[in-house]
């Protein structure tokens, strides 16, 4: 992992990493529901769409990270599709007791084909950014020079 050191300090100071496309509107909205959630504030979120290259890690690219969920976990390993999702409601006391019986194989693979579904009309609801701006708050874009 090529992070820099205040980004290895953030990471490590959270139990897991979530790399999630805020230029989705329905993707915002689960993660800004995820983030009410008590035990999401262990959580680094980070908006792949707008955050500089170097937060996504040297083994995940921005187009990669916007195509679906990524979640690197405490390890520094990064999942993907359904097993990313698995491994962030471990986070969530409200989801943990459940994702035992989903983190079977069978199970995954069956969770990432519905995923890999849903990732087809996805492109509806993505829109682009407006220029000059930032479609999350956790990331503002820095000033322009006039």
């Amino acid at each position: 992992m090529n992070l820099d050191i205040e980004s290895k300090t953030q990471i490590q100071e959270k139990r897991c990493t979530v790399y999630f496309d805020c230029a989705c509107p329905l993707c915002s909205k689960e993660i800004a529901t995820y983030k009410q959630w008590r035990g999401a504030e262990s959580i680094l979120w980070i908006d792949a769409s707008a955050c500089p290259e170097y937060e996504l890690g040297s083994e995940l690219k921005r187009d990669t990270a916007l195509a679906r969920l990524h979640v690197r976990n405490a390890d520094g390993e990064l999942e993907q599709g359904a097993a990313a999702f698995i491994e962030l409601w471990t986070h969530f006391p409200a989801m943990a007791w459940f994702t035992p019986c989903l983190s079977q194989p069978m199970t995954i693979k069956l969770l990432d084909t519905l995923y890999r579904l849903f990732l087809k009309i996805r492109p509806l609801w993505r829109k682009p950014p407006p220029k000059n701006t930032s479609v999350c708050p956790t990331h503002p874009l820095p000033p322009t020079e006039s």
